[in-house]
């Protein structure tokens, strides 16, 4: 089978992630007999010291003949001044929203092995199995007016958080979808209690889950959710949530694991297309941690959330499930092993470079074999 993907490395650490997950897809291609024709482009900081966008037309061109697409990071200092009108995290909106991508998959998995490494108490953190889906091309990230301003009092902003029923319907179905295949459980996270928004995003998560009753449902208060997750994460199965609440969420619930280095996520909208009987989804994947510019280049950066997220990869866009769980199995079995990046290894321990650890991903792939 035959796929393009388009391969977005961007900025700070993303580069050095990228390359491991790019080396790993090419190891699982042969194990599997995929032809993966993969292209790179620029795009963020890097983009607009080359071009002066951060999204470049070439770029964006890419991305929409491709079956998927792979993204590292984007940002850094270099490009942090607030004032400025071009920033690098608008490749991000701008991709997410160009593509149709509604929905962010940020799948949480504790890892026995690497139970210590989390702050919490392992009996908290074991088991814990969680899907959340945060709603990506709207709320307040997109709203209009977004802007500074001078008002009676000075310097003054503004942000709008709009969501319409579509938006939500759309996400919400999704969720309900997913955790078919999963614990059969939906919470839906808003602030009812107070915004508009999220009253109708209740009102229309109700009307969803009317028509989707094979699988439980509940509402729950974000700012209750933010506590729910440290003292009781087993509970939950699929969260779904408005843009800026799954921003803020998922970043909690990556210290369940112990390290935003091991969590990867799926963008995913509505274009399909049929490989060999099944569904496949076109998605932008990539790891939720940031560029990390501080140790960019010095071989310290975690390439496990970028490997699972060409997992994902794999597993939704190109529907080659057996080469998802082929990757997966390997990344447990290296930490099963007991090597660590400096993100993941505990006082004493000796910890293992970015290119080390993704050889030995690779290495675990060709052994799986």
């Amino acid at each position: 089978m035959h796929f393009k993907l388009a391969i977005l490395p961007g900025d700070g650490i993303g580069p050095e992630v990228t390359t491991e997950a790019v080396a790993c897809l090419r190891t699982v291609a042969a194990r599997f007999d995929l032809a993966l024709d993969m292209d790179e482009a620029i795009i963020g900081g890097r983009a607009i010291d080359d071009t002066g966008k951060p999204l470049p037309d070439a770029t964006l061109r890419l991305a929409e003949g491709a079956d998927a697409v792979l993204l590292g990071a984007v940002g850094g200092p270099k490009w942090d001044d607030p004032k400025s009108t071009v920033r690098p995290e608008q490749a991000l909106l701008g991709i997410r929203q160009a593509l149709g991508l509604f929905a962010n998959l940020r799948p949480v998995k504790a890892v026995e092995a690497l139970l210590d490494t989390s702050t919490l108490k392992p009996e908290i953190v074991r088991g814990v199995d969680i899907l959340v889906i945060r709603e990506l091309t709207g709320g307040i990230y997109f709203g209009k007016p977004s802007e500074r301003r001078k008002g009676p009092a000075g310097r003054e902003a503004v942000d709008t958080l709009i969501y319409n029923e579509e938006e939500v319907r759309r996400v919400v179905q999704a969720a309900f979808d997913l955790a078919r295949g999963r614990k059969k459980k939906v919470t839906s996270v808003d602030k009812a209690n107070v915004l508009s928004s999220s009253r109708l995003w209740r009102e229309v998560a109700h009307e969803v889950a009317e028509k989707n009753q094979d699988v439980a449902y509940e509402d729950v208060l974000v700012d209750a959710m933010a506590m729910h997750l440290i003292r009781r994460p087993r509970d939950f199965d699929v969260i779904v949530t408005e843009n800026m609440f799954g921003d803020i969420l998922t970043d909690e619930a990556a210290m369940l694991p112990g390290s935003m280095g091991l969590l990867p996520s799926a963008s995913l909208g509505s274009r399909r297309k049929d490989v060999g009987g099944v569904s496949a989804i076109f998605g932008l994947y990539e790891p939720i941690h940031g560029s990390a510019p501080d140790i960019a280049g010095k071989g310290l950066a975690n390439p496990l959330a970028a490997i699972l997220s060409a997992a994902l990869l794999l597993r939704f866009s190109l529907a080659q499930e057996a080469a998802a769980k082929a990757v997966e199995a390997a990344v447990d079995r290296v930490l099963g092993k007991g090597l660590r990046t400096a993100d993941l290894a505990q006082k004493g321990e000796q910890s293992i470079s970015t290119q080390e650890m993704g050889a030995a991903v690779r290495a675990e792939l060709e052994a799986g074999a």
